[in-house]
């Protein structure tokens, strides 16, 4: 079926629902529960107590979960017996449940991370816990005990993937079993306790038709982006963190074809391919004496003899850059990436300035052409106000002239069209009526983009000239 034919079948995708509404207290600016927990107290001690009691035991990999439960289970009992013997069974059940999930879980930001409407989790020490819901940072009543409860389940978050955090190594990228991304800082950098921040994944992957659905896409833009992944242009997503750039260079690569060969390079591994034929990448830091460091230009380098069809690097951010350029420019057409832009002539400065960090004097108008031919196309995704994800921008990058980078928006968002009754922006992402400089490879490969791709006369005075850096 093609894509026109899915998105017409698919159902439109409403954004999640309401977030939390914590009540606060004007004296000290904290979250007040609604409903004052009268046992916390005693979980508190009880936790404390049995932290005391099975120190390493705990992160025992020669135990198995459930024996290590019936060891926790085993403390709890005699725990509470000191602690106050005279509580209702009920309880006492409850109460043990509750700090052994705790303890053998993660925490208050358990259920955080089983809720589907939850994509961002931020804990600031023992403040209470922030989330982001549809693309709102609210406030919740959940919230560590103490800096050495969170501690713990940062180490146990970090070490299930083999990373460390600690006083010589006080920060630290790393991934949940589910691909959430990880990142957590402590002291001394931290100054006022540990932090953590988690990016959550969905269930299941995005789909071309679900940001569709939540305007994140139109179906016409789906639809070009799809001839120009098969088309084998290159394609470079940027935008702010939390815009969206993963999720929308997930959607991309589901256009790549089954025979390919694709090699995936990341920091902390996310990216969701379908594809059969794929090699998952991924960096290393350096071990405690400071030795062992695979970086993501080392993986880039070694991707180039796994021979590819396609190198696909979650993103740029350093002198791996330069390697990147180069990979698109001999024979590796087609490969995607992203990298943390405010426009997309911001992403242009940007790689000019990672290619610059390889140390290797080249001039900047090197540069700039490698960085011309390489690129194809530049597709910008913005969070705007109203907590929507959208593709702003989707920008042809066409040459050199003189030693200037020439740049033709082929859409761009209506902002002009203001907001509606809830707040949210009726504009959607149109064509500008500029068809792409790359228009003939695209015939090269047997598609043809058609008038109705880019005719629409709604949108004359939206139409972009390419600027000038």
């Amino acid at each position: 079926m093609s894509l026109k034919s899915r998105l017409a079948q698919s159902a439109v995708i409403v954004p999640m629902g309401p977030s939390l509404a914590p009540t606060f207290d004007s004296r000290s600016r904290a979250t007040v529960p609604s409903a004052v927990d009268p046992f916390v107290s005693i979980r508190q001690r009880a936790q404390e107590s049995l932290f005391a009691r099975i120190g390493t035991r705990l992160y025992d990999v020669s135990l198995a979960q459930d024996q290590l439960r019936a060891i926790i289970m085993q403390e709890l009992h005699s725990i509470f017996d000191e602690i106050d013997a005279s509580l209702s069974e009920e309880n006492r059940r409850r109460l043990m449940s509750e700090v052994a999930e705790d303890v053998l879980g993660y925490g208050p930001i358990q259920d955080l991370l089983a809720d589907d409407e939850v994509t961002e989790i931020m804990v600031n020490a023992t403040e209470p816990i922030y989330v982001e819901r549809a693309g709102q940072i609210t406030q919740t009543t959940k919230r560590f005990l103490t800096s050495e409860h969170l501690r713990r389940v940062i180490d146990r978050i970090v070490s299930e993937v083999g990373r460390r955090v600690d006083e010589s190594s006080p920060m630290v990228d790393a991934r949940l079993p589910d691909g959430s991304r990880v990142n957590a800082i402590i002291p001394p950098l931290a100054i006022d306790g540990p932090a953590l921040t988690i990016r959550k994944f969905s269930r299941r992957s995005m789909s071309v038709e679900d940001l569709c659905g939540l305007q994140t896409l139109t179906p016409k833009l789906a639809q070009f982006l799809e001839v120009c992944v098969k088309s084998r242009c290159s394609v470079l997503v940027s935008g702010g963190t939390g815009s969206g750039k993963t999720t929308l260079l997930n959607v991309a690569s589901s256009f790549i074809s089954e025979s390919e060969r694709v090699v995936t390079i990341e920091d902390a591994a996310e990216l969701r391919l379908q594809q059969r034929h794929i090699v998952r990448l991924e960096a290393r830091p350096p071990n405690i004496e400071g030795k062992g460091e695979v970086s993501i230009r080392d993986l880039v380098r070694n991707a180039l003899r796994m021979r590819p069809d396609r190198v696909i690097v979650g993103e740029v951010r350093g002198a791996e850059a330069l390697d990147m350029l180069q990979a698109m420019n001999t024979g590796h057409e087609g490969s995607l990436t992203t990298l943390h832009a405010n426009t997309p002539r911001d992403a242009l400065s940007r790689l000019e300035t990672m290619v610059l960090m390889a140390g290797l004097d080249l001039p900047l108008l090197a540069i700039r052409e490698q960085i011309a031919s390489a690129i194809d196309l530049i597709v910008h995704v913005g969070r705007l106000s109203d907590g929507t994800r959208r593709v702003v921008s989707v920008t042809d990058v066409d040459g050199m002239e003189g030693n200037v980078i020439q740049m033709n928006d082929i859409f761009v968002f209506d902002f002009d069209a203001g907001l509606d009754e809830s707040g949210r922006y009726r504009g959607t992402v149109k064509p500008t009526g500029i068809r792409p400089s790359f228009e003939r490879k695209i015939r090269d490969h047997g598609y043809d983009l058609g008038f109705e791709l880019f005719g629409d006369d709604s949108v004359r005075g939206l139409r972009a000239i390419g600027g000038q850096r």
